[in-house]
């Protein structure tokens, strides 16, 4: 019996995140996709009993849980030192930087270590993180280097990035990820209505996603809207309504556009996400760099009109699904992404050509697929 673990610690970190929805996605996926004579198990940082419940629940057909004996802050300081823990050996998945990464002899030991990486920011855009994250990604891909027998990246635009930083000759893996399970819309048309009431959905409206910090690029999409003659619709952002001591209503303040034309979206459940994206007009994603395109995709799937910046991984992802946008020449990509809008907004064949095209787009995206590929990784190794 051949059995993958994978480091599930992120389901029951306090703030789970993008990567803790990766983990439990791949994870299931994983499971249900195993092949013949193996399984999967998981690996968790010593934590409360109601945690280990907590990833039994989420993950259904589990073969077991392997508890470090450590707690989580000791347990990652201890991998960055590469101190020897009790992982054990055999096939070991680490849906991001957080593994156990240490010599070993893959032959001799039957211990392979696969790692994610879902970004570069620590080198390209260190402002959007802390300074602990930014020390501590830069020292976990060191080890990685030295002794991660792969690296899955999300994308070739992101692998293209992680050689320019650092040398894995032919270890680097493009897997990309897919679309949340959770992420489906109500089941009938008076919930979906009840739910778009309680929102305070428009009958129209211009939707994005992300926070206020500059790579994110929401306040292009905020002045776009605040040119003369631009879309009167409002703008609704799926994030925060703050990002330090900017705010949205200050933000269109100051671009001259009435503070009540844009309105946070925040804390939303999967299925009002859902809600949200299908009924917008256009879905704008303007960041100007990513690892992945996964809120593109994520409109794709519910038909929704999709203008992104041309970052290669938005590019990549969206392939030829949505409107892109040079997002070189800062003063002028509030301009750009303007006349984009307009011209998504005023012709109907286009907007419908963009719905058909990205929700074909969007099947190419699986976690089946996604997790087929894990298993074909490990076999390769």
């Amino acid at each position: 019996m051949i059995t993958l673990r994978v480091i599930v610690d992120q389901l029951v970190s306090p703030i789970p995140g993008g990567l803790g929805r990766y983990t439990e996605e791949l994870t299931r996926s994983l499971i249900s996709t195993a092949p013949t004579d193996c399984v999967v198990e998981g690996i968790v940082s010593a934590t409360s009993a109601e945690h280990y419940e907590q990833i039994t629940a989420a993950l259904p057909g589990l073969a077991g849980l392997h508890k470090m004996a450590l707690a989580r802050r000791e347990l990652s300081a201890a991998w960055q030192l590469g101190v020897a823990t009790s992982a054990g050996h055999g096939l070991v998945h680490a849906p991001g930087l957080f593994a156990p990464l240490r010599r070993h002899d893959r032959a001799r030991d039957e211990t392979q270590v696969a790692v994610t990486v879902h970004d570069v920011l620590a080198w390209t855009h260190p402002e959007s993180l802390t300074p602990t994250t930014v020390a501590r990604t830069k020292l976990m891909l060191k080890r990685a280097r030295k002794h991660a027998d792969a690296i899955v990246v999300p994308s070739h635009a992101l692998a293209d990035q992680l050689g320019e930083i650092m040398d894995f000759g032919d270890r680097v893996r493009v897997i990309g990820g897919a679309v949340s399970s959770g992420l489906r819309l109500p089941t009938n048309s008076a919930a979906a209505e009840t739910l778009a009431t309680r929102l305070g959905l428009p009958d129209e409206y211009i939707l994005t996603a992300g926070t206020l910090e500059p790579r994110r690029a929401v306040t292009a999409v905020i002045d776009a809207l605040a040119r003369p003659g631009a879309s009167d619709l409002p703008l609704l952002v799926l994030g925060p309504d703050s990002w330090g001591e900017l705010t949205l209503a200050s933000v269109a303040d100051e671009a001259g556009l009435a503070p009540d034309r844009v309105r946070s979206l925040a804390g939303l459940t999967d299925q009002e996400v859902a809600l949200v994206m299908s009924r917008a007009s256009v879905f704008v994603y303007p960041s100007l760099e990513e690892g992945f395109g996964l809120p593109i995709i994520q409109a794709f799937t519910f038909g929704t009109p999709v203008i992104h910046s041309d970052a290669p991984a938005l590019v990549e992802a969206g392939g030829d699904a949505g409107f892109t946008v040079e997002r070189d020449d800062a003063a002028g990509y509030p301009e750009r992404l303007g006349a984009a809008i307009d011209r998504v907004l005023g012709d109907a064949a286009l907007a419908d050509r963009l719905r058909i095209f990205g929700s074909d787009r969007a099947r190419a995206f699986t976690w089946r697929d996604t997790a087929e590929r894990v298993w074909q990784l490990h076999a390769d190794l």
